[in-house]
Formats: C-alpha cells, sequence, structure tokens
C-alpha cells in the first residue's frame, strides 16, 4: 500500500480533477468513501439532471474552504494536503467501507483529523478506481490553528504498514526517507506522450550519476555532463563560486516552451553539489589511478588490466561489508560508481543487465548511516581507471576479465544486502539483493565463453594430471563432487590449477589461498568464484585460449624429479585445449 502526499492551493481544480473522466478516462464511478463528518455532498452521486452535479461540486468545495476562508490570512497560502492511497496489484480488491477506514486512519495517523479531536480538518476520501482513493483535506482546523503535521509522510507510510500486516496484504519495505524523488505522474504521461522510454527525472538521475563515477575534479564532472548531451546550467554565487547545478534534457521543454530544468538535489539526495563535493578526490584519484593502471601483464589490454584492478579493490569492499562497521557505509557509494563504470564500458551483451545493476544499486548507496573514517580513493580510482581505458570487448581477455569482475560485485552487493539488513535497512537491503540478481544474469553472459574453454581443457587433461587436481580439491572442499549427470563440477578449477603448476605455484597453497579470502556461503558457484580468484592471484589470462601463461617472478618453480605425481602434473595450456594429443605437449619449463 503506497502512500503519495502532495499540497496545493485549489480545492475546487483538485476536486474537478478527481470527478471527471481522468487524462486518459481512466476514472470510473468516482464517489466518496468517507468524510469529515459522513454526510459531505457527494457530486458522484448526485442523480440530478445537469447543471446539479456542478453545484454539488461547488457546496462540496465551499464546505471544504470553510474554515480556510474563516482564517483569513492565518491560512496556509497551500491549505490543500493531497494523499493517494494504493494497493499492490496483486492484492485482493477493498471495498468502499475498507477504503474508508484507510482514510480515517491516515488522517488520524497524519494529524489531520486525529481521533477523537471534534476540531480535526475537514476532509474527504474520493474513489474512481478499484485499486487506490485521493484523500483530500484542508488544512485548517475548527479552532482555525494550523494542524500539526510533521513527517505526514513517515507516519502515513507507518500506518500503511501496520494494515498491510492487519489485512493480509502485499507488506512492502518501510521506507526512511533516503530514496529518490519519484516522478511525478504527470512527468510518466508526458514521456508516454512524447514517446519517452522513461520520465525524464529518470533518466537524468542516471546520467548524473553516471557522470560522477570516478570523477576526478568537479570541473570534470561537468564536462562529463556535457559530453552525455545534457544541457547544464551552473548557479553560482556572487563571488562567482558555484553553488548547484541544474540540468535538463534536449528537447523537453514546458508548455513556454522552455527548457525542464532538474536541481541536482531533486534527482537524488545525494545528487546535489555540495554532496558530490564530498565524494570528490582531487589529485589522489589521479595518482591512484596510475599506480592501479601498472597491475597486471603489459600483453593485456587496458580495459582488462583496469578489471583485474577493480577485481581485488572490489574484494577488499566486500571484506569491510562482512566486517559489519559503520565506515562501510561510504563504500557502498564506491561500489554503485564502480557498478556505474562497468556498465558504462562493458560489452553489448551483458550492457543491458549490468545498467539494470547499477540502477538497482543506487538505491543501497543511500542511508542515514554516516561513515567517519573512510578511505574511498582506492575504489573510486577503480571507477576512474575503467572509465579512462575505454569500452571492453565481450570477446577474449576482455570478455574474461568482465565476468572475472562481474563474479566478485556479485558477492560483494550480497555483503551490502546482509550489512543493510543488520541495520533494519529494508528498502537498501532489497535493491541489493536485487542487483545480485541482474549481475547474476550478466555473469552468466561474459562468462560462457571462457568457463567452457576451461571446462574443454579441464576434461582434456592427463588422466593422472587431473585426478591429482581433483583430489586437491576435494582435500579443500570436501561438499564438492559430482553432477546428477556424473560430471565433474571441477573440471574449470582443475584446468586453473594446472596452468598455475605450470606458471610456478604452489597449487595446494594457491587454492587454499583463494578460499581464504572472505566467504564462499553466499556464491551460486563456488567453482566458478574460485576459478576467478585463482587466476587473478596467479595472473593467469582470465580467456585462457589467449595467452599462455609464464612464470611469475618470485614464483615457486616446480621441481624436475623422477617423483610420479610431479611428473604428470605438467599439462600447459596448449595441451589443454579440446582436440589437442598430451604426447604432442612442450617439454616442461
Amino acid at each position: 500500500m503506497v502512500p503519495k502526499i502532495r499540497r496545493g492551493s485549489r480545492t475546487h481544480g483538485l476536486l474537478v480533477y478527481l470527478y471527471g473522466p481522468g487524462k486518459r478516462d481512466e476514472h470510473i464511478d468516482p464517489h466518496l468513501v468517507g468524510s469529515w463528518d459522513g454526510f459531505a455532498p457527494d457530486p458522484g452521486r448526485d442523480t440530478s439532471p445537469d447543471p446539479a452535479p456542478k453545484a454539488t461540486l461547488t457546496r462540496l468545495t465551499a464546505a471544504l474552504d470553510l474554515r480556510v476562508k474563516q482564517a483569513g490570512d492565518r491560512a496556509p497560502a497551500k491549505h490543500v494536503w493531497h494523499c493517494s492511497v494504493r494497493t499492490d496489484p496483486g492484492d485482493r480488491m477493498l471495498t468502499d467501507a475498507e477504503w474508508n477506514t484507510v482514510a480515517q486512519r491516515l488522517v488520524a495517523a497524519t494529524g489531520i483529523a486525529p481521533e477523537g479531536d471534534p476540531d480535526g480538518c475537514r476532509w474527504i476520501a474520493v474513489r474512481h478506481a478499484d485499486d487506490h482513493i485521493h484523500i483530500l483535506a484542508t488544512m485548517v482546523r475548527g479552532d482555525l490553528r494550523r494542524p500539526r503535521m510533521n513527517y505526514d509522510f513517515k507516519k502515513a507510510q507507518a500506518a500503511c504498514r501496520r494494515i498491510e500486516k492487519e489485512w493480509g496484504l502485499r507488506r512492502l519495505n518501510p521506507g526512511d526517507g533516503t530514496g529518490a524523488q519519484a516522478s511525478t505522474s504527470a512527468e510518466r504521461f508526458k514521456a508516454e506522450r512524447t514517446g519517452r522510454p522513461e520520465p525524464s527525472r529518470e533518466t537524468l538521475r542516471e546520467a548524473v550519476r553516471q557522470a560522477v563515477a570516478g570523477a576526478a575534479t568537479e570541473e570534470e564532472f561537468f564536462t562529463r555532463l556535457r559530453e552525455a548531451g545534457l544541457r547544464v546550467k551552473v548557479r553560482t554565487a556572487p563571488s562567482g563560486d558555484a553553488i548547484g547545478y541544474n540540468v535538463a534534457l534536449p528537447g523537453d521543454r514546458n508548455r513556454n516552451g522552455e527548457p525542464v530544468w532538474y536541481p541536482g538535489s531533486k534527482l537524488a539526495p545525494d545528487l546535489s553539489l555540495p554532496k558530490i563535493r564530498l565524494r570528490l578526490a582531487d589529485d589522489t584519484v589521479d595518482q591512484m589511478t596510475s599506480s592501479a593502471a601498472t597491475s597486471g601483464r603489459s600483453d593485456w589490454s587496458p580495459p582488462a588490466r583496469e578489471r583485474r584492478s577493480a577485481t581485488g579493490i572490489a574484494e577488499h569492499a566486500a571484506i569491510l561489508l562482512d566486517s559489519d562497521d559503520d565506515n562501510a557505509a561510504a563504500h557502498l557509494v564506491g561500489v554503485g560508481e564502480l557498478l556505474d563504470a562497468v556498465a558504462q564500458t562493458s560489452p553489448a551483451a551483458t550492457r543491458a543487465e549490468l545498467a539494470a545493476a547499477a540502477r538497482a544499486f543506487e538505491r543501497a548507496t543511500r542511508s542515514h548511516v554516516r561513515a567517519e573514517r573512510a578511505d574511498t580513493r582506492a575504489i573510486r580510482a577503480a571507477a576512474r581507471g575503467i572509465i579512462q581505458a575505454g569500452g571492453a570487448l565481450g570477446r577474449g581477455e576482455d570478455g574474461g576479465t568482465t565476468a572475472m569482475l562481474v563474479s566478485t560485485l556479485v558477492l560483494v552487493t550480497l555483503a551490502a544486502a546482509r550489512w543493510h539488513s543488520a541495520r533494519g535497512h529494508a528498502q537498501q537491503a532489497h535493491a541489493a539483493r536485487q542487483t545480485a540478481e541482474h549481475l547474476r544474469t550478466a555473469y552468466r553472459q561474459a562468462a560462457a565463453t571462457p568457463m567452457r574453454a576451461l571446462h574443454d581443457q579441464g576434461r582434456a587433461l592427463p588422466e593422472a594430471v587431473r585426478r591429482t587436481h581433483e583430489a586437491t580439491i576435494r582435500a579443500a572442499l570436501p561438499q564438492q563432487g559430482l553432477r546428477a549427470d556424473g560430471t565433474t563440477k571441477t573440471d574449470a578449477l582443475a584446468a586453473t590449477l594446472a596452468q598455475a603448476e605450470l606458471a610456478g605455484h604452489d597449487p595446494e597453497a594457491l587454492l587454499q589461498r583463494a578460499i581464504d579470502m572472505r566467504e564462499l556461503e553466499t556464491a551460486e558457484d563456488v567453482n566458478d568464484v574460485l576459478v576467478w580468484r585463482l587466476r587473478r592471484l596467479a595472473q593467469l589470462p582470465a580467456h585462457p585460449g589467449e595467452v599462455t601463461p609464464q612464470p611469475q617472478a618470485g614464483a615457486r618453480q616446480p621441481e624436475t624429479s623422477t617423483n610420479d605425481r610431479t611428473s604428470n602434473r605438467t599439462a600447459p595450456t596448449a595441451a589443454a585445449r579440446p582436440g589437442s594429443d598430451p604426447r604432442t605437449r612442450p617439454p616442461r619449463r
């Protein structure tokens, strides 16, 4: 049950709309279901010929505005309180009597007409559709004072949550006032009328969010907005310093032909200029980006290197969220920027799901928890590095590292959901879980090709080598076994261990290190998560058919001996490819 509250100054104008046909003839049988005294005139039930219904509408307006006129200058300029209340599409249809009860409880909870108060404000409830009502009240009491209506929206929400529980309706998550302002019905109708896929407010919110992701300076932020094709108007103080900004979509104009401007604070609470300034890290971001970009092998593309670097930083963010520290609140904002950066630069096959993930997680980045000590430079630098590296291809090392990063981001967002749940942030926790589902879909799209290649390589390993690595896996992960069809679930993991050993690593130690990095309980497929951790730790190519792994500096070199166990674990990447003959593999180095 969703309440929406607005204020206005024209009682008669709102009544004309409520009792009219609607903007698209959607109003059916408008009539009163409740009023302040139960005897208010109802234009919807006036069966007299015209103009009698109009006269009834005028009488109803006069009755509602009586105290407003009596109060004179003491009445508020916007004296009309308008609250629409809508049930969920899956809920049962409420009767008129039940809607009357809903209206009475809401006006009592918000202070419009407290229960048992003879001087409460005058109000009516109009029903012109099956699933919602409109409550109209005039905000002058019988003693000609204004009602006490602090936090009326939060009180209305709380009343709706109680009604949902008592009546067995779908129970929505309670809000905490940190959500972005929703588009108005007028904005939604305008989008439909002009053929836009969504209201301008939502398009602008996403564009501004993407512009701030990884931005180093205020000037860069405004430049990104203009490069995204938005109209930008910076508000300045007499000193010349910027104090705010407004954005508009090209071609979005009002009835006077003027651009429809939105200030950043009206798009989302954290998109005002002062809040954005708190996120900008100036020169430190550039310095950290340049150092992050040097990680990884020189023969990998910039998008691949930046995704590898971001994966490690995302793992660290997940560890902070698991620690249940309030300072992790700042890292949620950084994770949001990282998601925006990946969505902007992702391959076409995964772009839609990653964009949906970034949009869903936006709600999870805001709460009333404030971090006192949090260094988010690394995660913002990771977002900046991904954007500066440009678009990633959907194949080869770019595609593989996209899967690597997205696999980690799934676990990060699930850690964020737990962090919010522990603090009672129901809406944010739900948004984080929704994000994880979008990311899982994107992961399956990105990982299909590289994981198929790894599975093929695992099955092509010499039998003795495969048995040895499977024994290592079983010892570290006893729960890993066979699929229902009898095939192993560990082919890709075994292939990765074989390639890590060829590159000079100790497979047992490396696997244990990957397991110990953080929890695996929330992983949809533990093997996949470990494959990507191992390939990042061992600097193996994310797309195994691209580059032959080379021994890493300082890594353990395999010993040459006559020991069967050692001599059998010699399958290089070339030998592991489907159709290759293990007997023709190159000599071990």
